[in-house]
């Protein structure tokens, strides 16, 4: 009945695992906003250093970890997989849940996974300044540690609903030498446009994006960094769901189906592709996302070409999306509201590779609470999404008298969203209906590609 399984330092992933050589199709060129063609790697130059490009459009199955960035993944890697044996004993399930748990990290979530890298690079690059978005604040603090680990000054756009509900993170990123500023901002020409035609905006992280990007393309020393969709992050992440590998060996078990919450696809391509590599080499396992029915963007949204961005100032990519201007409801799982997806992501779910479920607030924040009280670790709001998957999972092969084998990412702790699980244990928190009217509106703005 052993519960922790653990690697040692020596285990670290030498190598992340790209997954573009395993897709069923190449993936459609990324757009430049500006010309409606296809960007070249030197259109990316003013935004990203070279070998972040490079990994971008990178067909090598295998990558390198240069060495000083594992030397800093050892603060916290390999991440512990877990056994949820009490957790199964509450559901009464024939289920073996196993979770890995990113929330050891300095920050408390997956996000610096690929924070040290982008600092590294941009250190090798020459920036000298880094600036960001974040919606609930576990990608802010993450690269603001990154950034002081590597020496490099912080801006952080933090979506301005969240700012105020996620205080302590915006307390972390200043701890660790970051600049926060609520967006939208009158600090960029798309911020002060958005305040414009709404100054009550709640912000969300297409605008963030906006304010991030412009920040900058205007200052020379400056690059942009981003938490989540793109290639290069999502390879970074791969570092999870390798190790988890490795870990399940020793637990002698192969999983069933492999869950992660979405929002952009940060974490959930960290736990998943790994286990696509199988699938694509005829293991039958399947790979389950989570993303909240407020904001449905891989199981109602648009598999087209759209901006990254609400001012239109980030690449065009082809993608699930609800609209580059479509405004989320305010949930408290911050860092799932964003209108696209990963086009990593997107391109899996279209060819049904991976499977994406929408649930509501309130189930995900009630499955949080029963895997505390069973297991012991408050999980962030955005991780609850990945918990109820698995719990219904569990209940499902208990109905089918089936014992199946579930493994999740629990992507962070929620030590510093206290205020999210005040409003639930007071019966405050809603649920949202998901805006149709408004995402059919916002769909009709996708920009015209013709390639």
């Amino acid at each position: 009945m052993q519960t922790k399984f653990l690697l040692g330092e020596n285990q670290i992933p030498t190598h992340w695992y790209n997954v573009i050589p395993d897709l069923p199709e190449p993936l459609s060129p990324v757009i430049h906003p500006a010309t409606g063609k296809p960007a070249s790697p030197d259109d990316l130059v003013r935004i990203f250093p070279p070998q972040l490009i490079e990994q971008e459009v990178s067909t090598q199955r295998w990558i390198q970890i240069p060495e000083p960035v594992r030397e800093i993944y050892r603060l916290w890697r390999p991440a512990p997989l877990f056994r949820a044996h009490r957790l199964e004993k509450v559901l009464g399930t024939p289920a073996h849940i196993y979770y890995k748990y990113e929330g050891v990290s300095p920050a408390g979530s997956h996000k610096p996974n690929t924070a040290v890298p982008q600092a590294y690079y941009n250190k090798l690059a020459g920036t000298k300044r880094l600036a960001t978005e974040t919606g609930a604040g576990q990608w802010g603090s993450s690269i603001a540690l990154a950034a002081q680990m590597f020496g490099l000054a912080c801006t952080v756009y933090m979506v301005k609903v969240s700012y105020g509900q996620k205080p302590y993170r915006r307390s972390m990123m200043q701890l660790w030498g970051a600049e926060v500023i609520p967006s939208p901002s009158d600090r960029t020409a798309a911020g002060r446009g958005i305040l414009a035609e709404d100054p009550q905006s709640p912000g969300s992280l297409g605008v963030a994006i906006s304010e991030a990007v412009e920040d900058a393309v205007t200052h020379e020393d400056t690059r942009y960094a981003l938490g989540s969709v793109l290639n290069h992050v999502c390879l970074h992440q791969t570092v999870i769901g390798l190790e988890a590998k490795e870990q399940l060996k020793l637990a002698g078990e192969y999983p069933d189906v492999v869950i992660g919450c979405h929002g952009g696809g940060s974490n959930f391509a960290g736990i998943g592709f790994p286990f696509l590599a199988d699938k694509a080499a005829g293991k039958d396992v399947r790979i389950l996302a989570i993303e909240p029915s407020s904001c449905p963007t891989l199981t109602k949204g648009a598999y087209t070409f759209d901006y990254g961005d609400t001012a239109k100032m980030a690449p065009i990519m082809r993608m699930y999306t609800l609209g580059h201007d479509f405004m989320p409801p305010g949930i408290h799982a911050g860092g799932l509201r964003y209108h696209g997806a990963s086009p990593l992501v997107s391109q899996l779910v279209h060819a049904g590779l991976v499977e994406a479920r929408a649930v509501g607030q309130l189930a995900c924040f009630e499955a949080a609470v029963q895997f505390a009280r069973a297991e012991g670790i408050i999980p962030a709001p955005e991780s609850s999404h990945a918990i109820r998957g698995a719990v219904e999972e569990a209940l499902r092969a208990k109905e089918e008298g089936k014992e199946r084998v579930i493994l999740f990412n629990l992507s962070g702790h929620g030590h510093v969203d206290m205020t999210s699980y005040d409003q639930y244990l007071s019966g405050k928190l809603e649920d949202f209906e998901y805006p149709e009217e408004k995402v059919r509106a916002s769909l009709a703005h996708l920009p015209k590609v013709e390639l």
